[in-house]
C-alpha cells in the first residue's frame, strides 16, 4: 500500500530534520580529541623494543600500536570477551542494552552495562561520559554513535588499544604489555593476552604488580569465557591457566636513556612533535653494554664515569649507546653525554698520522724512527714510561704508542694539514682559544668527542673512509675520504698484530685492531677498537674534567675494550662489508736498516739489518732524514791499504781506499750495540790517522770515570754522585742503560745521580747538537732497597737537578 503524497513529504521531512538535528548536534557537541593524538613520546630501539618515554601532557605513559601489531590471541580475547557483536553494531548493542535496563529495573541497581567496544572509546575519550550512572550512561551511548559516524571499525579498535587503562600512569595495550611482561604485544601468548584483556575492567584492583591473586582471577575468567565459547581449546587453556602471573613493580626500566634524550632534543629544536622516534639501536647489544659497564663501576672512583659507542661498520648505523656509566647516579655525573663530550684525545690519533704519512709516501711500515730524546723548537716530549727505545719501525713505534716519533713525524708532516684533514673527514680537533694546530695535537693537544673518534675509527674497516655515526634510520650516510685503501690496511695490521708480514697472529679468530690513549694528567683513558663489523670506543674519566690518577688507557680502557669485544662477538660474515682481502697499492719487500730501501736495491756492505715492510703503491721511501746530519746516512770512510783492517785519514794515506758506509742517525748512535754498525766503523784507528776531531770531541762526562767499580758507604742502600757533562751544548740529556732518567736545559749543571741496583751500567750524556759520550761502570754489594720497586725501572724523585736510578 502506498502512502499518500502529502504524508510521504512529512515523512521526508521528519526525517531530514532529524538529520540535521543529529549533524547540528554533532557540530555543537564535536568528538574530543583522543589523548592517543597526543602521546607520550616514545624512543625506540630498531627492533621496537621501547628505549625510554616520556609522559604526556596529562602524566599518561601512552605507546602507539594498530591492529596488525598486536598479537591475533590479544584481538581474540578482547573481541569476544566484550564486544562479540563489534563488527556488525552501530555503536550500541540493543539486547544488551535492553539485558542492562531489565536488571537494572529488577534489582534497583545497574548489574553489568551493556556496554559495546565502541561506548567504552566514548568513555575514555570524554571524562563526562565515564560512571555507571543514567546520564553519564546516555552520554556514552550518543558519543559510541557519535564514533562510529567519524571513524571506521579499524579506528575505533585502535583507540581502545592505545587508550584503555591499565594500571598506574600506563595507558594501552602495548605500554602495559612492556612495562608488566618486558615484551611487545605482538608476542603475547594466551595467558598474557587474557590477562592484559581482564586489566581495564578495574586497573588498579588487578594491577598484576600489586594484586597478583586477583590478577590471575580475572585472567582465568577470562581464559574459561574462550574456552566456553569454543574460540580457544579446553587443552589450550588449561596449559595458560598454568602460567603464573607475576610482574616487577613499576620503574623506569630504561636503556640508551640518554641517546634517548639526545634525540628528544633534536626533535625539539627542529620544531618537530613526533609519538615516537625510531633509533638504530640494538636492544639487545644495548642491555649488554650497560651491564658491562654496570659490572665495572667498582673499580672506579666515585666520581668517575664511563661511555661507550658500538658502529656497525656496514651500515655506520649506532648499535650501542652509552653516555654515562650510571644515569642513577648523580656523583659520577649521570646525565652529562660523554659520547658528544669533547675532551683530550691522548694518543688515539697516531693511527691517522701514520697512515697519513704512508699515503703521502714518506713511510713503510718498516721504516726507521728515532725513540730518543728530542726538541722540536723548545718542544721536548717524553714516552708515557719515562724511557726511549733507540731504533724503531713505524709498526713498533704505533704499537708502543711511543711520542717522540710521532712527534718527528707530525713535525715533518704538518700540524695544520694533518688537523685540515681529520677536519674533512669529520674529526674535528678543537684547539684551546687562540690557540693554532701545533705538534702537541698527536699527544692530544687539541679536544674531539668519542663519537667524532669512532667514525673516524670506521675508516680501518672501510677502506679509507670515515663516516658519521648514524642514530637513526632517517640520518643520511655521511662519508669522507681519510685515508688510502692500502694505508687503512697497513694500519690496521699493525693495531691487530704488530703490522709484519707474516705474523702468525694475522690469522686468529679473534681480530681487534686497537689502540689507547690517555690524556694529561689523566683526565681521560681511552681505548678505541676495529673488527670486520664493528667499530667501538670506551672513555673513562670524571665529566667535570679532574684528573683521575692511576687510570690510563692501557689499565682501564683496554680491559673494558676488551670485555666489550667478547661480548661483540664473533663478526657475522652476513654483516661484513666482505671478505678481508690485502689491496693491490699494498705489498710485502725486504729492506735494509738503516738506509730504509729496498733490500734488492741496496749495496750489500749497506744492509746493517732486514726486515719485511709492507709498501703502498710499489714505493720504498728511504729512512727520513737526519736532522742533525743533513749530508745524509751514507759517508765516506777509508781503510789503511788493500788489507782493509785498519781505519785512516785520506789526507795521511796515499793508500787508502775509500768505503761508502751507511751511518745510523745521529740521535741513535748512543743506543746502537757494535754488531749493529758498519763493520768499517767497527775497524781500529791506524795509529798515525787517527782522526783529529772524534765523534764527542769535546764533552764528556765529570765525576765518575769509565770502568768504575762502586759500592756503598757501610750502612747505605744507595749511592750517590754529583756528575757534569763538560764541553755540552744547547742542554743535556742523561740516560742509564738506555733509558731516559732526566735532563737539564742548561748545559754545565751538575746533576746527582742516585743508584740502588747491582750489575752493570752504562751512562750515557748527549747534548742539543746530538753528540754524546757514554760511561761504563758496575755497581756491587747494594743491600736490598728499603721500599720495594720495579726492577730495572728508572724514576726522577721530582727533585730539579737529582736523578734516581730505582
Amino acid at each position: 500500500m502506498r502512502l499518500p503524497a502529502s504524508r510521504l513529504r512529512r515523512f521526508e521531512l521528519t526525517l531530514a530534520a532529524l538529520l540535521l538535528a543529529v549533524l547540528a548536534l554533532d557540530f555543537a557537541f564535536p568528538l574530543p580529541t583522543p589523548a592517543a593524538d597526543s602521546p607520550t613520546l616514545t624512543v625506540l630501539a630498531a627492533d621496537g623494543t621501547p628505549l625510554r618515554s616520556w609522559a604526556g601532557d596529562d602524566g599518561a605513559q601512552r605507546q602507539p600500536t594498530t591492529p596488525e601489531a598486536v598479537s591475533p590471541r590479544y584481538l581474540e580475547a578482547l573481541l569476544h570477551y566484550e564486544d562479540r557483536w563489534f563488527r556488525w553494531h552501530p555503536g550500541v548493542n540493543p539486547v544488551a542494552l535492553a539485558r542492562a535496563a531489565w536488571q537494572w529495573a529488577r534489582h534497583g541497581r545497574i548489574v553489568s552495562g551493556g556496554s559495546t567496544l565502541t561506548m567504552q572509546v566514548a568513555r575514555l575519550v570524554d571524562d563526562r561520559a565515564a560512571g555507571r550512572s543514567v546520564p553519564a550512561k546516555l552520554r556514552q551511548i550518543a558519543r559510541a554513535l557519535q564514533l562510529e559516524l567519524h571513524c571506521s571499525k579499524h579506528e575505533i579498535l585502535s583507540l581502545y588499544l592505545n587508550l584503555a587503562p591499565m594500571g598506574g600512569p600506563l595507558e594501552g595495550v602495548e605500554t602495559a604489555s612492556r612495562a608488566y611482561l618486558g615484551k611487545g604485544a605482538a608476542e603475547l601468548s594466551q595467558a598474557e593476552a587474557a590477562l592484559l584483556v581482564a586489566l581495564p575492567q578495574s586497573p588498579t584492583r588487578l594491577r598484576p604488580d600489586r594484586a597478583v591473586a586477583a590478577a590471575q582471577a580475572a585472567r582465568d575468567k577470562v581464559l574459561t569465557r574462550m574456552q566456553t565459547l569454543g574460540v580457544w581449546s579446553a587443552a589450550d587453556v588449561a596449559d595458560a591457566k598454568l602460567e603464573r602471573v607475576f610482574a616487577p613493580p613499576l620503574r623506569a626500566r630504561w636503556l640508551a636513556p640518554l641517546a634517548a634524550e639526545r634525540l628528544r632534543k633534536q626533535a625539539r629544536r627542529a620544531g618537530r612533535s613526533e609519538a615516537v622516534i625510531q633509533t638504530t639501536l640494538d636492544a639487545g647489544l644495548q642491555a649488554r653494554l650497560e651491564q658491562l659497564l654496570a659490572d665495572r663501576l667498582n673499580t672506579l672512583p666515585d666520581a668517575a664515569s664511563m661511555a661507550a659507542l658500538v658502529v656497525d661498520n656496514r651500515t655506520l648505523e649506532v648499535r650501542g649507546y652509552a653516555g654515562s656509566a650510571d644515569f642513577n647516579d648523580a656523583r659520577r655525573g649521570a646525565h652529562v653525554d660523554m659520547v658528544q663530550a669533547h675532551r683530550s684525545p691522548g694518543s688515539t690519533l697516531k693511527p691517522f698520522l701514520y697512515a697519513m704519512a704512508l699515503d703521502e709516501g714518506m713511510i713503510h711500515s718498516e721504516s726507521l724512527l728515532i725513540d730518543a730524546p728530542q726538541n722540536f723548537g723548545g718542544y721536548a716530549p717524553g714516552n708515557f714510561q719515562a724511557d726511549f727505545s733507540g731504533p724503531v719501525s713505524v709498526a713498533e713505534a704505533l704499537q708502543r704508542s711511543l711520542n717522540v716519533p710521532a712527534v718527528d713525524l707530525l713535525d715533518r708532516l704538518g700540524p695544520e694539514r694533518f688537523a685540515g684533514r681529520l677536519r674533512n673527514a669529520g674529526l674535528r680537533l678543537r684547539m684551546p682559544a687562540n690557540a693554532a694546530p701545533n705538534l702537541s695535537l698527536i699527544l692530544g693537544g687539541g679536544s674531539t668527542s668519542l663519537e667524532e673518534l669512532v667514525g673516524a675509527y670506521t675508516a680501518l674497516a672501510r677502506g679509507g673512509l670515515a663516516g658519521r655515526p648514524r642514530l637513526t634510520p632517517a640520518e643520511p650516510a655521511t662519508e669522507a675520504r681519510l685515508m688510502s685503501e692500502g694505508a687503512a690496511f697497513i694500519v690496521r695490521e699493525i693495531l691487530e698484530s704488530g703490522g709484519r708480514p707474516g705474523n702468525p697472529f694475522r690469522e686468529s679468530s679473534q681480530r681487534v685492531a686497537w689502540k689507547t690513549g690517555t690524556s694529561f694528567g689523566f683526565r681521560d683513558a681511552w681505548a678505541l677498537g676495529v673488527t670486520d663489523r664493528y667499530t667501538f670506543g670506551v672513555w673513562i674519566g670524571r665529566p667535570d674534567g679532574t684528573p683521575n690518577p692511576g687510570h690510563f688507557g692501557a689499565n682501564s680502557a683496554a680491559p673494558l675494550l676488551r670485555d666489550l669485544a667478547a661480548a661483540l662477538g664473533p663478526s657475522d660474515a652476513r654483516q661484513q662489508l666482505g671478505p678481508r682481502h690485502q689491496p693491490a697499492s699494498v705489498s710485502a719487500v725486504p729492506i735494509c736498516w738503516p738506509l730504509g730501501g729496498a733490500e734488492a736495491a741496496t749495496p750489500p756492505g749497506q744492509c746493517l739489518k732486514r726486515r719485511t715492510a709492507w709498501t703502498l703503491d710499489g714505493a720504498v721511501p728511504p729512512t727520513l732524514p737526519d736532522r742533525l746530519r743533513p749530508t745524509g746516512l751514507v759517508e765516506a770512510a777509508w781503510t789503511h791499504g788493500s788489507a782493509g783492517r785498519e781505519r785512516v785519514r785520506p789526507d795521511c794515506d796515499g793508500q787508502a781506499v775509500r768505503h761508502d758506509v751507511a751511518r745510523w742517525p745521529t740521535l741513535l748512535q748512543p743506543f746502537l750495540d757494535p754488531a749493529e754498525r758498519d763493520p768499517v766503523e767497527l775497524l781500529p784507528w791506524h795509529p798515525g790517522c787517527v782522526p783529529s776531531t772524534p765523534a764527542a770531541a769535546g764533552l764528556r762526562i765529570v765525576g765518575l770515570e769509565p770502568g768504575s767499580v762502586l759500592r756503598p758507604t757501610p750502612g747505605q742502600a744507595s749511592i750517590s754522585l754529583r756528575l757534569q757533562a763538560v764541553g755540552a751544548s744547547q742542554g743535556v740529556t742523561w740516560l742509564l742503560d738506555g733509558q731516559f732518567i732526566g735532563s737539564s736545559e742548561q748545559p754545565g749543571a751538575s746533576q746527582l745521580l742516585t743508584l740502588t741496583r747491582e750489575g752493570s751500567h752504562a751512562l750515557t750524556a748527549m747534548d742539543g747538537r746530538g753528540r754524546w759520550v757514554r760511561l761504563p761502570f758496575e755497581v756491587q754489594a747494594l743491600p736490598a732497597p728499603r721500599r720495594p720497586a720495579a726492577a730495572g725501572g728508572m724514576a726522577r724523585n721530582g727533585t730539579s737537578g737529582t736523578l734516581q736510578a730505582l
